[in-house]
């Protein structure tokens, strides 16, 4: 079993930084794609407008965002076949589920739909991986860039650290993807368990 766990030296790069890097590596994904270890179940989206809906406490509200970025994930995911990649996720869940993660699985499903492959990896599945220490947050691009995400302690996002050696770049990526092998596909998963949740709890009150 290959383990997900970054190792040797990383670059530490500010929130702006990151969002640079990033955005110029996406689109050069190639055949290798895009592969996403998420593993928190809690994040903090400022700015994000189903997001904001949901932590307010407006359900339905959030959903009918999320439902009415149809249009933009069409044409998002047209662009990235275009240029000749996909996208692949694992999505850690422990249950009972979060509110927050309730919120992002109703948005990943959406996703799902126009082209990201995303499985879900639940308990036992996680804790063969993570030997008493919780897993990290990771995107591998391509064959040559790879980040570990970081956060602050609210959840909210607040750089990466990159990696770039080859071989660290393809054992992370393959680790990723044994998991993502080993999971469930999510439309199963989301039919089976997220859908017949009531709405969530936030602040000890229903959203």
């Amino acid at each position: 079993m290959n383990s997900p766990r970054t190792e040797g030296p990383g670059r530490r790069l500010t929130l702006d930084e990151y969002l640079q890097d990033f955005d110029r590596h996406f689109w050069n994904s190639g055949p290798e794609g895009f592969w996403k270890l998420e593993r928190q179940q809690t994040f903090q989206e400022p700015g994000v407008e189903s997001w904001e809906a949901f932590h307010q406490g407006h359900w339905d509200e959030s959903l009918a965002l999320i439902e009415s970025q149809r249009g933009h994930y069409e044409a998002y995911f047209r662009r990235i076949a275009g240029s000749g990649f996909a996208l692949h996720r694992v999505r850690c869940v422990e249950e009972p589920v979060s509110p927050y993660l309730q919120w992002e699985l109703h948005l990943l499903r959406l996703k799902a739909e126009y082209g990201e492959d995303t499985r879900v990896l639940l308990g036992d599945g996680i804790g063969r991986y993570e030997d008493g220490r919780p897993l990290a947050e990771i995107i591998v691009l391509g064959s040559s860039v790879m980040y570990e995400i970081v956060y602050d302690d609210e959840g909210k996002l607040a750089g990466g650290i990159r990696f770039d050696d080859p071989g660290e770049v393809s054992r992370c990526r393959g680790a990723i993807q044994e998991m993502h092998r080993s999971g469930e596909p999510l439309a199963d998963y989301f039919a089976r368990r997220v859908a017949p949740l009531p709405p969530p709890v936030v602040g000890g009150e229903h959203v």
